[in-house]
């Protein structure tokens, strides 16, 4: 791995974060190009921050931990991540009775909340999710079976005198993970998401068709929340995208569609949750459709905000959003990338269209972070007309995108101009994690893990 750092800095308004390039963990030598099993897939920051997890196309897992050396610049800590372990979440599996590989891919990665020294988290593939435990170890027993041997190498006398003890005596620190639970075979169709509820003691996962409902200490069955398989797959017209609970209320919990409606379920209302107890989506404009409308309206991921009142929402060109007592319509609308409407087809004929965007939220819920292409990333900050484009890199550039004679976005600020013509749509962040509580925030894209934090 390496860690590369830059100094150069910017001037921008009070509203807008600018963000600096601190470090950067994976290859970086252009000409060194990923085997498929490296390219990263999810990535997602601890309940406290000191932790960060991604998962890759391999089944493995890779979990950094923040600077602990106490280092501060400018009254600020650290946001070096150093690598903590490594482990094989997933292997790849081959369903006999469906003549069906099942990829290895990490699709998500989710932390409990730290209740001891040892950290848990949950990962899935497509299939199976896994609870593990990360712990470290520090001490070991002394050699020799229950301290029958002096230290010297030769046999106690006298041990029928007493009880014999096992001696600890200190080691290098060893940090393991050590699967603890598998939940497996309650998914006909490939896993997208999974969420920890805020009791700590279950947790969703969905698929296309199915949320269900697990409790952390029972493996061999889970309760069924949402079906939205139609009798005839015939009639099916839209699928699950992506499903979240409540950060404080363990009843609630939404999940999102390919046809860009967005459901918060109350599992206090009923048992199965079917019918939602509302739902969000924005009124289409009939002189606005088009063969494309329906696959860039899917939304790709949804977050609540941290303080529960509010909603996230990425879909192809935009992310949105929304206020949960309001579901007409969103409450902000935020283009990310409007330079492509009119590129739609080209989008479509090279499959870039059908990428799926992660949004996330700042720790005190007033920026929102999301990914585009050619290593962009922009940053908006609500309730302002602040917000700025990025590119991950080691240089940290901000950028503005031109499209023919019009810019797309603020001029307001020195960026170096780059046209819509030439983006690269191989290079895409399509993972993203913004820090629990100070502005640092992790994007990964192919094999590399971007870390940047506020100037």
């Amino acid at each position: 791995m390496d860690d590369q750092a830059c100094t150069s800095f910017e001037v921008g308004s009070d509203d807008e974060i600018q963000w600096r390039f601190s470090q950067i963990r994976g290859h970086i030598d252009v000409d060194d190009a990923p085997t498929e099993s490296e390219i990263i897939s999810c990535v997602q920051f601890s309940d406290d921050g000191e932790f960060l997890a991604m998962g890759d196309k391999g089944g493995r897992v890779l979990i950094f931990q923040r600077d602990q050396s106490g280092k501060y610049v400018n009254g600020i800590r650290s946001s070096e991540y150093n690598t903590y372990i490594t482990f094989q979440s997933h292997e790849p599996e081959f369903d006999y009775l469906k003549s069906l590989e099942i990829e290895e891919k990490i699709n998500q990665i989710k932390w409990l909340k730290k209740k001891n020294h040892a950290n848990f988290i949950i990962s899935t593939n497509d299939k199976t999710v896994k609870l593990w435990k990360i712990s470290e170890r520090e001490r070991k027993v002394a050699d020799g079976y229950w301290n029958l041997r002096n230290e010297d190498g030769s046999l106690r006398e006298n041990l029928s005198n007493g009880l014999q003890l096992p001696k600890l005596v200190p080691m290098e620190l060893i940090v393991e993970a050590s699967p603890r639970r598998v939940y497996a075979n309650a998914h006909t169709y490939h896993i997208n998401s999974i969420s920890v509820n805020s009791d700590q003691e279950t947790f969703i996962s969905s698929d296309d068709l199915r949320i269900n409902l697990w409790h952390h200490e029972i493996t061999s069955q889970s309760y069924n929340v949402v079906d939205i398989k139609p009798a005839n797959m015939e009639e099916l017209t839209e699928v699950i995208t992506a499903s979240e609970f409540h950060p404080s209320h363990c009843h609630f919990f939404v999940y999102s569609s390919s046809k860009g409606s967005i459901r918060l379920c109350d599992m206090r209302d009923r048992a199965l949750c079917d019918n939602h107890s509302k739902i969000f989506e924005e009124a289409e404009d009939p002189t606005a459709r088009s063969f494309f409308s329906e696959i860039i309206s899917s939304v790709s991921d949804v977050k609540f905000s941290h303080n529960g009142r509010y909603l996230l929402t990425r879909d192809y060109l935009t992310v949105k959003v929304w206020d949960i007592n309001m579901e007409r319509e969103p409450l902000e609308t935020y283009y990310v990338h409007d330079y492509l409407r009119s590129k739609l087809c080209t989008l479509y004929e090279n499959d870039s269209i059908f990428d799926k965007f992660e949004c996330a939220w700042s720790g005190d819920d007033k920026h929102i972070l999301t990914g585009s292409y050619n290593n962009f990333f922009r940053t908006f900050t609500r309730g302002t007309e602040a917000e700025s484009t990025y590119e991950a890199s080691i240089e940290c550039k901000q950028r503005s995108i031109t499209q023919g004679r019009r810019k797309v976005g603020s001029s307001k600020k020195r960026k170096e101009d780059i046209s819509a013509d030439a983006l690269d749509f191989n290079k895409k962040i399509l993972h993203a994690a913004w820090h629990p509580t100070d502005n640092v925030i992790a994007l990964a894209t192919m094999n590399n893990l971007y870390i940047f934090n506020d100037r």
